[in-house]
Order: C-alpha cells, then structure tokens, then sequence
C-alpha cells in the first residue's frame, strides 16, 4: 500500500520509497510505546497536500477507521505541511483529523541522504485526560524510538541521528548479542552523570543496565517498562523492548527518562498538601473555640434579642467551620460544595430540633467544586437562608421542609433554597434586615452573583448564582 501510494501521489524514488517501507514495520511497537496514534505523510504534488501512507494506532486509537491513503491538507494540518516544508520540528500543534477530531500534533521530518522525504506524526487528543502525565511526551519520544529501529539496522549510516539528537532522554540500542551499538546524546550525559569515564558504545548491557532487569527477562517479554529506578540522586523511568524484523530479534531498545524534578515536584506538592490540611485544620479549630466562647456568653444574656443575634453569630461561625473542616480533611485548597451545604443542613436540624419543631432538609442536584474563598462564602450565604426558613417559614407549623439544588454549569452556577413554609411576609422578614444584607453583599461582593426571591402560597424560593 505505502509503495503504490507513493508512486501514484509523490514524486519520490525506489530507494526512499523503500526506506519509508522499512520505517513502515516499526510504527506499531512506537504507538504502544507511547501510547499514541503514529502516522507517515509525505507532500504530494499538490504543496498545500500531504498523503498519509502509513498508520499505527494506539491502544486507545481516537480513529474509527484507517486514514491510509486520505489527504492532509495546510489548513487543517498546519504542523505536518511546516515540517515536511522547511524540515524542522513542530511541536504542540492543533490540528482537525479527517475525521474531524481537534489533536495536538508533534511531528519530526524523516530524512533520505539529507532530503526530507515524510515526517512522522504523533497524534494525541486535546480532549482527552491523561493520568500519568509522563505518557504527554513530544513526538521526538516517537522518533526517537524509530530512530532507535533504523540504528539496529543500520548501525553504521548516520540518517537518522539527527532524530535523536532532539531527545533529551536517554536513548541505547544494542545488538543481538547485548552489547550496544549508539546512544544518543542523553544518553551519553546521563551516564557522564553517573560517573562512566569512557562511551557507553561497545559495552555489554550487563555493564550499563540500571535496574535489575536481565536480556532474558526483557527478551521473554519483549515489552518491560520500570517505573521508578533511584541512582543516587536521580529517579529514572525505564523502558525495554526488543525489535524483531521477520520475527527475528534484531536488537534491544533502551529508553530512560529522568523523571528526578517531577519526583520532587509531587513531594513539594504532598509537603504542601499537608501543609494546608493543617492550616485549615488549626483555623476549623479556632472557628469552634470561638462558637464555644460566643456560647458561654449567651447563656449568660436574658435579652431575648441579644441572645438570638449571638445564636446567629455563632451559626454563622460555624458554617465557615464546616468550610474549613472539609478543606482539613481533603488536604487541597478546594472543596466540593455539596458536601459543605450537607453539613450545614445538620446544623439547622439540630437547631430545628431545640425548637420542638419537626425540619426536614434535602441537599439536591450537582457536584461543584470551588475554592476556599467562594466556599466559605457560600456557607454563609446557605447558613442565612436555611436559618431565615427556619425561623420565619413554618410558624405556626409543627414541621416543614427546604429543599437545597445545585445546579452546575459550564461557568456558573446555581444555588436554590426553597421551603414549603407559608410564604414570604415583609412584615416579618424585612429587606433590610442583618441577614439578607449579608446574603445581598456576598453574593454580589464575593460571588460575584446575582440574586432572586420568589414566594407565594406554596413557599418562599431564594436563588443565587456564582461563577467558578
């Protein structure tokens, strides 16, 4: 297919033809490698075109058929026409596949006696969430594994060394008898690192392995990857795997990444987390002494009124609690939403309860995580209007129920607080009263919001939105 396609759309000869032919063999150990679509174009006629005349998919291939044989063209792809234009490395760049999906490509010109002849093309999905982030590698990770397939080959021809040359990763290749063959530059540094005096070309593997892997073992399984090797001071990830031409082994792939700054990031990042687990731990707990002193302090009152406004300054202090005692909790500055207005709701029964007075509350709809400030926030807010229902809806009532929906958007989102009380009565809950000031002024303040409320027989429903 790659030969016929090439003399009907290219202008290239029998011999770079049969060049790419030989790359062709060595694509699907690349995309499982890398775990990622892997592709080879070469300009048409038309220099706007590109044709794609070889393909290997990843395990988790974005591709619902085959691409072979379909043009890429300028607009679409601008990275793999830039490439095979002026031969220089592209990488990072959105393009829209033929099947209309928007991928990031990172291409590397293929090149036949100095003449760019394709490029090679690695496909991933800009969409798509990847958990180990050390897989998110630039095409010069693919090239440098099809660079390391030609070096077995062609130990002594020097084409596809520039390839290499753009890997900061450690790459050997060794012959069928263990002992190697290249390395490209990472290699050579990395090993200078360790303390080898003289080339690692010519040694045997046993003298270079880093990791207690054997020929055998890598040779059985013909795929070995070790996560995480510690050398001295550096954490390396390593990757084996065997080249077979004709299912006959041909040589050994070795591929070394040192992944010593990302170890170190992921420890700050766990020193940090513990960090600020402890702070909102420490403030949660000053939050509760506080409520505990307030408490103290209105048993002491006989005022009626007083003694209701220190039991809203302490609910109050308490909802920012709760904030906190989540954020303690997950150890991340950012809190899910629902899980801090299901506490809150607990507060309120309590409260209820102390009234003789029979509350049902229901915390519904989406998930919404935000960040300490706007979740403190919010808790007030929530805490305001759970109380206001609890205190000016069901008089007259023996029970009642509020009902607590969040709604998630693209970018902002809803709070509803709504009960089936007796509806909204302004001679008993005034717009300008301390409560709903404080609703008014965090969620236009903070939240940066908006506000409605609406009331009638059925009961009163307050509705507010944020952004997140």
């Amino acid at each position: 297919m790659l030969r016929s396609l090439c003399k009907t759309h290219t202008q290239l000869n029998d011999a770079e033809i049969t060049y790419l032919e030989t790359l062709e063999g060595f694509l699907p150990l690349i995309a499982e490698m890398v775990d990622a679509d892997i592709f080879i174009d070469c300009i048409t006629r038309n220099p706007d075109a590109a044709i794609v005349v070889a393909e290997a998919n990843a395990k988790h291939s974005m591709y619902q058929d085959t691409v072979v044989g379909q043009l890429a063209y300028r607009k679409n792809e601008p990275a793999a026409l830039r490439t095979l234009d002026i031969g220089i490395p592209t990488f990072e760049l959105k393009a829209i596949t033929q099947e209309d999906i928007t991928v990031k490509q990172n291409v590397v010109a293929i090149r036949w006696e100095g003449k760019v002849i394709g490029v090679l093309i690695m496909e991933r999905d800009v969409t798509r969430d990847y958990a180990d982030k050390r897989n998110m590698q630039i095409l010069a990770e693919t090239a440098e594994q099809l660079a390391q397939a030609l070096m077995v080959q062609n130990a002594t021809r020097n084409n596809a060394n520039h390839i290499t040359n753009y890997v900061a990763d450690a790459i050997l290749i060794a012959d069928q008898t263990g002992h190697v063959i290249y390395s490209n530059p990472g290699a050579q540094k990395l090993y200078d690192s360790l303390g080898y005096r003289e080339s690692i070309v010519g040694m045997h593997f046993d003298n270079v392995v880093l990791d207690n892997s054997t020929l055998k073992e890598i040779r059985d399984k013909e795929y070995l990857e070790i996560d995480e090797v510690r050398i001295g001071s550096l954490t390396l990830n390593i990757k084996y795997s065997i080249m077979k031409q004709n299912n006959q082994e041909v040589g050994l792939v070795v591929h070394i990444r040192d992944i010593t700054d990302v170890k170190n990031k992921e420890k700050e990042l766990i020193l940090k987390s513990v960090a600020i687990r402890e702070i909102h731990h420490r403030v949660k707990n000053n939050l509760q002494t506080i409520a505990s002193l307030l408490r103290i302090q209105s048993r002491r009152i006989t005022d009626e009124n007083a003694k209701k406004a220190f039991t809203e300054s302490i609910n109050r202090v308490l909802s920012i609690a709760v904030t906190h005692e989540l954020l303690a909790q997950n150890g991340v500055d950012d809190v899910d939403i629902k899980d801090i207005l299901t506490n809150i709701v607990k507060g309120a029964m309590l409260f209820s309860n102390s009234m003789h007075f029979q509350l049902n509350v229901e915390v519904r709809g989406d998930s919404v995580n935000i960040n300490s400030e706007k979740a403190t926030s919010i808790a007030l807010v929530v805490n305001e209007l759970v109380q206001n229902c609890v205190e000016y809806a069901f008089v007259g009532r023996s029970e009642g129920n509020i009902f607590i929906d969040i709604e998630k958007g693209e970018y902002i989102s809803t709070v509803t607080v709504a009960d089936d009380g007796i509806g909204f009565q302004s001679d008993k809950v005034k717009m300008g009263s301390l409560g709903l000031s404080i609703v008014e002024q965090l969620i236009k303040d903070k939240l940066k919001g908006d506000f409605e409320i609406s009331s009638g027989n059925e009961g009163t429903s307050i509705m507010f939105d944020f952004m997140h």
